[in-house]
């Protein structure tokens, strides 16, 4: 910071601060310009999804699971499992954006069969759930009926949360998994930055009234949680979009994207203070004292297939929380592509820098689709 400090006296010797508060002016309406413009062209493209959800094929309270296969489909079972503060169809955003339908239709090379648990929004029920009884509960018995459809324990793929989750369900239940894949999943929250994480841990008294009141963290204050992550992320992004065609790939993409950014889902109360308090504040995971139905989560117990993907540039879950996780299972293997947390499954580099090597190590990990 100091060497940059005196750079910037040294280039600002001899300027006229008159000009230079009038050009600075310029500057800030400038950008505020744009950024105004693009929030206004974003808010006008008339883009829709143009994907539809399968129907379900199994429900609890307000979750779904919904597959993807093909009809006929023999090949290994995944079960994607996202994160509980992010809608899900972030794996299936849209037509040329769809990681689930790609694999589905990846014949030669796999011919999975997908299947996306949709966790949905929190209910009546859901309000009063923790972390045990959404893995040893709900994403169980989710297990249980992929297992009954697809006649064959399927792979858990978990995203972000997700992948947290899919860990403590595969340490309490591995005989009904094949393998474990890891989507930037975190776990040990103070491996970059403890103080960040203790400063988001900060905020759970002051959210509180909110908790007890609604039962539930809202969706505004879980995306004042992620603002804070990059707070001049909506200025860069709305002036890049500002610039683009409205009616262009790029535009219609930018817009796709954001539009499930913004169709956030609420926290119930309870795993919001788990999370907040245990995973930021106390690094339970990490410190091995997160505990499900009264065990331990401890991943050195894995024997899985495991394979973590660790985005390099991932500003959401840091590499090194991540690399915590897969450092602890023995034999696990890893792949860390040049790319962020959301660019991971949604970006132009992600079928070839993600997908086709996710698809290459299930079918060597799980072998190629039953004749």
């Amino acid at each position: 910071m100091e060497p940059r400090r005196r750079q910037l006296q040294a280039d600002l010797a001899g300027v006229d601060p008159e000009a230079l508060n009038a050009a600075v002016d310029r500057e800030t309406r400038r950008r505020l310009d744009t950024l105004l413009t693009g929030l206004e062209h974003y808010r006008r493209n008339p883009y829709q999804r143009d994907v539809t959800d399968p129907p379900p094929v199994w429900t609890e309270g307000n979750s779904r699971l919904l597959d993807y296969g093909l009809p006929g489909a023999k090949g290994p079972v995944l079960l994607f499992v996202p994160s509980l503060v992010n809608r899900g169809y972030v794996l299936d955003l849209s037509a040329r954006k769809s990681l689930v339908r790609w694999l589905a239709h990846t014949g030669g090379k796999g011919g999975f069969r997908p299947f996306l648990l949709d966790w949905g929004t929190p209910g009546t029920v859901e309000r009063g759930f923790g972390l045990g009884d959404y893995v040893a509960g709900r994403l169980a018995r989710a297990v249980d009926a992929v297992r009954d459809l697809g006649g064959q324990a399927p792979a858990l793929v978990g995203y972000c949360m997700g992948g947290t989750l899919a860990t403590a369900a595969a340490a309490l239940r591995p005989e009904t998994l094949s393998a474990l894949v890891l989507l930037a999943a975190p776990w040990d929250f103070h491996a970059d930055d403890p103080a960040a994480a203790l400063r988001t841990a900060a905020v759970l008294p002051l959210v509180e009234p909110a908790l007890t009141w609604l039962g539930e963290l809202p969706v505004d204050m879980i995306q004042f949680l992620f603002a804070g992550l990059d707070p001049l992320l909506a200025l860069r992004k709305f002036s890049r979009y500002a610039g683009l065609d409205p009616d262009s790939q790029d535009a219609q993409d930018f817009v796709a994207l954001e539009d499930w950014l913004n169709d956030g889902v609420p926290l119930a109360a309870p795993v919001a203070r788990e999370c907040l308090g245990g995973w930021y504040g106390r690094n339970d995971p990490a410190e091995g004292t997160w505990r499900i139905s009264g065990q331990a989560i401890n991943p050195g117990a894995i024997r899985l297939p495991t394979l973590a993907i660790i985005p390099a540039r991932d500003r959401i879950v840091p590499p090194g929380a991540a690399r915590a996780l897969i450092d602890a299972i023995p034999g696990g293997d890893r792949l860390e592509p040049r790319l962020g947390h959301i660019g991971m499954v949604v970006s132009a580099g992600a079928p070839q820098e993600v997908w086709a090597p996710l698809v290459d190590w299930l079918t060597a990990k799980l072998g190629q689709p039953r004749s």
